[in-house]
């Protein structure tokens, strides 16, 4: 009898993907970045391109890096997981707490270009309003909360590549950042960008694929055998907590608690990300909230499909002897560690299917870790070498300490993340327990850019007084319900689930008490203060004109509308019903789940893979293709004319005094 899978590649191929395949992208990137230089005049070696990308990136691009946001290894392994663990539901929840986040990005997008034209950073934001001791505060949690994002996706991704190819774990944590280090530390925010479409392009086309190919393996055959297998497992074993003990039923205990878990937990996550709030600063005004719109919609197909199928088929395919460790069943650690994806993969398409799994989740993980990279490094230069070390740093300097940034987050992230390992946590802990640390700066960073009445004693203390309410709770109901404070009994879904909402509200009233007994009035006008960082032949162009502005106005309020939109239908109108309703899934209901979420998935291979190349993507592809072939290098003065919503030299003088209307 086998008690351990054996890897189905040989270490070889594991360190050829990991090292060659990274190496690869790595030159790639580099040959990209210097014939965008020379075709295109994206300068690198310029702040404004590193960080922000010029702030011209447009709707289809922008798109893809969003669902390329969401495509990390911890959504595919993690969905798989959790739907083999507690069902159908799961998948929804999944993909709502990825859609419903990123549509409200689309609002703090506009509102960020808005208010501060010219910032890079979230940082700088609560620095200008709020003074040292709030940005020194907020550099902690935005730096906590990208490393343990970070870690937690290499974790996960180093425990399915050893399980797929046997390579040692240190080995893929260590080596997995590194090709990643070397195109980020030359190619910055627009290579993030690069990167995200060609690992996106690849790994839905594998997704969509591969889920096919689970539903039609000979151990399944089609969605209606599906259904009959998992009602023929639900009979011998049920799911404690769902309806009539069934995967196939959206009334899951299980599922809920996690959906509001994680829906409360991903906002914390990505609101405190500076790395999303970059990629708001790099798109075009034009681009901001149909591309963050668009990517949101359409990422929440990936873990409800994926996580699904893959899920669904693991209960299956484990009774099967197609199944890598047939006879036995999985144990709790290796769902826990996100062994359900690797096992599938392994009984359904054989080598070549793990070949491409493993090229999967080595393109989501190293797309994540180029974003983190690049946020983590704009932390460390911006703003604490740029503010608090060298406060007149020149561009070549903040260039400078944002490559060492790049370099010291690969070391840091895949030390912490062999700490973890060692120490007992997994990637299921952290999936869980992440929102604990990070949910309390939510409101009060929502309220920086929206409420002008937050005082500066408000935001310091609001998310102070939330961690330790947060923390307190967790601990707390960790003891109440396991008898102790482990690292097993503070990674159970309630105790993270009580702890999560409780850091997420108690900064809510605290913020608005403490604001309205001394109150004040912010002056939105300080964050036009913020400045670009000038390099040679730059010019003082106002990116706040007159046509920018009433844009902007307008296209906040189609950024609330489908916020509210997004929230109403994927967070409550679509799973809250389902739950209430006590149904088991019938076969032709269960069959037509399936087909809209494959319709979905493909929908989101279009947006993802197709529509950037017709939104002006094939056009800078030739102009890149002929310039470094000797013709067609554009100067900086043929550049494609600006849309209507660009600045003009003539409305300069107009625009300061609009913007400091707004």
């Amino acid at each position: 009898m086998s008690t351990q899978a054996v890897p189905p590649l040989p270490q070889s191929a594991g360190y050829g993907v990991v090292v060659g395949l990274g190496a690869v992208f790595a030159l790639g990137m580099i040959w990209v970045t210097r014939a965008m230089k020379k075709t295109l005049h994206e300068d690198n070696h310029s702040t404004e391109t590193f960080m922000v990308a010029n702030r011209s990136v447009g709707t289809g691009l922008t798109a893809a890096a969003v669902i390329s946001s969401w495509l990390y290894s911890t959504a595919l392994l993690g969905a798989s997981l959790l739907t083999y663990r507690y069902g159908v539901a799961l998948g929804v929840w999944w993909g709502a707490s990825a859609s419903t986040t990123v549509c409200f990005l689309s609002l703090i997008s506009i509102e960020a270009k808005r208010r501060a034209p010219h910032a890079h950073t979230l940082l700088e934001l609560v620095k200008k309003r709020y003074g040292a001791v709030a940005h020194v505060l907020w550099i902690v949690f935005c730096l906590v909360n990208n490393m343990l994002v970070f870690s937690s996706m290499l974790l996960g991704a180093g425990t399915a590549v050893t399980s797929l190819t046997g390579m040692h774990i240190l080995a893929s944590i260590y080596l997995m950042p590194l090709g990643v280090a070397i195109y980020t530390y030359f190619g910055g925010l627009r290579a993030t960008f690069l990167t995200d479409f060609v690992h996106t392009f690849v790994i839905m086309i594998i997704l969509c694929w591969f889920t096919i190919k689970v539903i039609t393996a000979p151990e399944i055959g089609s969605i209606g055998a599906l259904y009959d297998g998992i009602m023929a497992r639900d009979r011998e074993s049920s799911v404690a907590g769902n309806w009539q003990g069934s995967h196939l039923t959206m009334r899951s205990d299980g599922c809920l608690y996690f959906g509001i878990l994680h829906v409360i937990s991903n906002f914390g996550s990505v609101i405190m990300d500076t790395g999303f709030w970059q990629k708001g600063f790099s798109a075009d005004v034009a681009a901001a909230v149909p591309g963050y719109v668009l990517g949101g919609v359409a990422s929440f197909s990936v873990p409800w499909t994926v996580g699904t199928v893959v899920g669904l088929a693991a209960l299956v395919l484990e009774q099967t002897p197609a199944f890598p460790i047939y006879p036995r069943m999985m144990t709790e650690t290796e769902i826990s560690s996100g062994l359900v994806l690797p096992y599938v993969t392994q009984a359904v398409a054989g080598q070549a299917g793990c070949v491409a799994i493993l090229l999967t989740i080595f393109m989501a993980s190293t797309s994540i870790a180029s974003a983190q990279m690049i946020a983590t490094s704009s932390i460390i230069s911006f703003d604490i070498y740029g503010t608090y070390i060298n406060m007149n740093a020149s561009n070549q300097q903040l260039i400078r300490w944002s490559h060492l940034g790049v370099i010291l987050t690969s070391i840091v992230i895949s030390t912490l993340a062999t700490a973890f390992h060692y120490g007992g946590v997994d990637m299921s802990w952290l999936l869980y327990a992440i929102g604990n640390v990070v949910n309390p700066g939510v409101f009060p960073t929502c309220f920086t850019l929206f409420w002008k009445g937050q005082t500066r004693m408000a935001a310091i203390a609001s998310p102070i007084v939330g961690i330790i309410c947060s923390f307190s709770v967790w601990f707390g109901t960790a003891y109440a319900y396991y008898g102790e404070v482990s690292i097993t009994s503070t990674g159970g879904t309630m105790p993270c689930l009580f702890g999560c909402v409780t850091g997420f509200l108690v900064p809510l009233p605290v913020s608005v008490a403490i604001s309205l007994a001394q109150p004040e009035s912010f002056d939105w006008n300080i964050f036009q203060k913020i400045k670009r960082v000038q390099t040679n032949g730059d010019t003082n162009v106002s990116w706040s004109s007159p046509e920018r502005v009433q844009y902007m106005k307008k296209m906040r309020w189609w950024a609330a509308f489908w916020s509210v939109l997004t929230i109403t239908g994927h967070a409550l109108l679509w799973p809250l019903p389902m739950y209430g309703a006590k149904m088991v899934f019938s076969k032709n209901f269960f069959t037509a789940w399936m087909v809209v979420a494959f319709v979905y998935l493909w929908f989101t291979l279009i947006v993802s893979n197709v529509y950037p190349i017709l939104d002006g993507g094939y056009r800078q592809i030739w102009t890149v293709v002929r310039g470094t072939g000797g013709k067609g290098a554009i100067t900086p003065n043929s550049r494609e004319t600006p849309s209507p919503e660009s600045p003009s030299p003539k409305d300069q003088k107009e625009a300061e005094t609009e913007g400091q209307a707004v």
